[in-house]
């Protein structure tokens, strides 16, 4: 296989792997991906993960990654607040829950943390699309849930103030129904607790 035979046969991916290409050409050595990293052609991400030199890094590309090098998973935390506008500040790494161990990819492109939550735990994500593309992204409450979830230390009014959460923003897109239907999934009474003390909190800020 050329290296433009690839390209066109994954010209619909973000990222392809090893096991991708293999399954057009099953004969297609590694040693070849080798070649086209040492002429720029495509960069590793992670091993057995590639992508092509040309794709424009972006937050969707980011995250259309992440979902794909650590399955199953979702983009969630502080990525997905700040996704949401939740929170000001940019944030450092890609953060996402997942089924599978805690791990965390320091890669080329960026740093990927994968935070683990129970398999009964995983859902309220929506497919978010672009570019005939999808990419699975807790919802605002989820997220907000999962964040709080991983943190047991934040359960006091400073605690909230140091969140700095957009009021407006979490008041005007989170559905507090939605969040009480996924809370109550949690079933843990301190977690209970402390998120209903962040909503009267962001109520009453």
């Amino acid at each position: 296989m050329q290296y433009l035979e690839l390209k066109n046969s994954f010209k619909d991916f973000t990222i392809f792997s090893l096991t991708d290409i293999k399954r057009i050409d099953a004969s297609f050595h590694r040693r070849r991906l080798n070649e086209w990293q040492d002429k720029g052609y495509i960069r590793k991400i992670i091993k057995g993960y590639y992508i092509s030199s040309d794709i424009e890094i972006d937050e969707n590309v980011l995250f259309e990654i992440a979902n794909r090098i650590h399955k199953p998973s979702y983009i969630s935390f502080e990525t997905a607040l700040s996704y949401y506008h939740l929170i000001p500040e940019s944030v450092y790494g890609i953060s996402s829950a997942s089924t599978r161990k805690t791990y965390t990819f320091k890669t080329p492109i960026g740093k990927f943390n994968f935070k683990t939550i129970k398999p009964d735990l995983f859902f309220g994500y929506d497919l978010v699309n672009y570019n005939n593309r999808h990419i699975k992204i807790a919802s605002i409450e989820k997220a907000i849930l999962d964040f709080f979830y991983l943190n047991p230390h934040i359960k006091r009014y400073p605690d909230f103030v140091s969140l700095r959460i957009n009021r407006d923003i979490f008041l005007e897109q989170a559905e507090e129904e939605r969040l009480y239907r996924f809370l109550g999934r949690f079933a843990k009474k301190t977690l209970t607790k402390r998120v209903k003390s962040f909503l009267e909190f962001i109520k009453n800020a």
